[in-house]
């Protein structure tokens, strides 16, 4: 139980060495976002070299073994400037109402909130995100098993944009290998991109179902899909959202239904054993339709999280996702 904040900034001290300036940071030295060169990132994108100094202990982790559980008591429980890490064959974890903020924000690889990989049976739940150098969750390459992130707000807000524009880029990341993940009930707004990115590598082979979700004010895309991935999305809400679904998404091999309207709600029925559940869409970009029922196909037989009309998600996510308000 974290009953109180755990500060880990200045712990192991500072470096300062050379990254770089992507392409993307058009706003140097006014709100843009530098890199490390983590996983010789800078070096093989070619960028032009800077100097960053950064706090050591955010490029860290701390890991988490099997059998735990983390839990903040009230608003207390808050992690400042390390990540967690679950991996190499550690399962039943728990995270819950836990606040991770401040690793490195200024840059890319500044450091991930957490990090899964090769893991199974994972429940990430209430927990708030901000402040985030780069991924908020990732899985990495391997296996995620069994995943449920629910009831959490990704708070993009930030002062260090990669997309020049107030809101975070790098959210979340799943790449992994046989990964069962159920998105439900979260908050994720002022986020520019990556909110999620699900598949895209020649590792991923993952189905994930994103239902009940408020994505808001958030200057970029939403879902980004790519080979592998096989995702359902429905009753989720979308309000000021320059890009719910990027349209590479339709061509880069993943398979996609998103309940674009009441037509297809039925096309459900024969794999979940009920409805889908039209999305809603607002003040916002395209929602084009993706209604590749080939991506239902392994939903079967699962255990499916149950959806409900979109109408109510925006009030009852608001009042329920993030920290403090376990019980909600």
């Amino acid at each position: 139980m974290l009953n109180k904040e755990f500060n880990f900034i200045g712990s192991e001290g500072s470096t300062t060495e050379s990254g770089c300036r992507p392409s993307s940071n058009t706003c140097p030295n006014d709100g843009g976002q530098d890199a490390i060169n983590g996983a010789n990132w800078c070096t093989s994108g070619g960028y032009p070299t800077v100097s960053v100094t950064y706090d050591v202990a955010g490029t860290g982790y701390i890991d988490v073994k099997s059998n735990k559980s983390i839990v903040g008591v009230g608003s207390a429980g808050v992690i400042r400037g390390k990540g967690l890490r679950v991996a190499n064959g550690e399962t039943n974890v728990i995270i819950q109402n836990v606040h991770i903020t401040e690793l490195n924000p200024e840059y890319i690889w500044g450091g991930d909130a957490i990090t899964l990989a090769g893991t199974d049976l994972i429940w990430i739940d209430h927990c708030k995100f901000s402040l985030i150098g780069r991924q908020m969750i990732v899985t990495g390459y391997d296996q995620a098993g069994r995943l449920t992130i629910s009831n959490n707000e990704f708070d993009g807000q930030t002062s260090w944009s990669a997309t020049c524009n107030g809101n975070h880029y790098w959210t979340m990341l799943f790449y992994g290998a046989s990964d069962l993940v159920t998105f439900a009930g979260n908050y994720v707004h002022d986020c520019s991109g990556r909110a999620p990115k699900v598949g895209g590598s020649s590792e991923s082979n993952i189905l994930f179902h994103a239902v009940n979700n408020y994505f808001y004010n958030m200057l970029g895309h939403s879902f980004d899909i790519g080979t592998g991935a096989n995702v359902l999305i429905e009753g989720n809400v979308y309000d000021g959202v320059t890009t719910p679904i990027t349209t590479a998404s339709a061509t880069a091999g993943g398979q996609i239904f998103n309940v674009p309207s009441s037509s297809y709600t039925s096309s459900c029925t024969a794999t979940l054993g009920r409805a889908c559940v039209v999305n809603s869409v607002s003040n916002s970009g395209s929602f084009a339709s993706y209604t590749n029922t080939k991506a239902l196909t392994n939903f079967s037989g699962k255990n499916v999280q149950a959806a409900t009309a979109a109408s109510g998600v925006a009030s009852s996510v608001k009042s329920n996702a993030g920290i403090g308000k376990i019980g909600n």
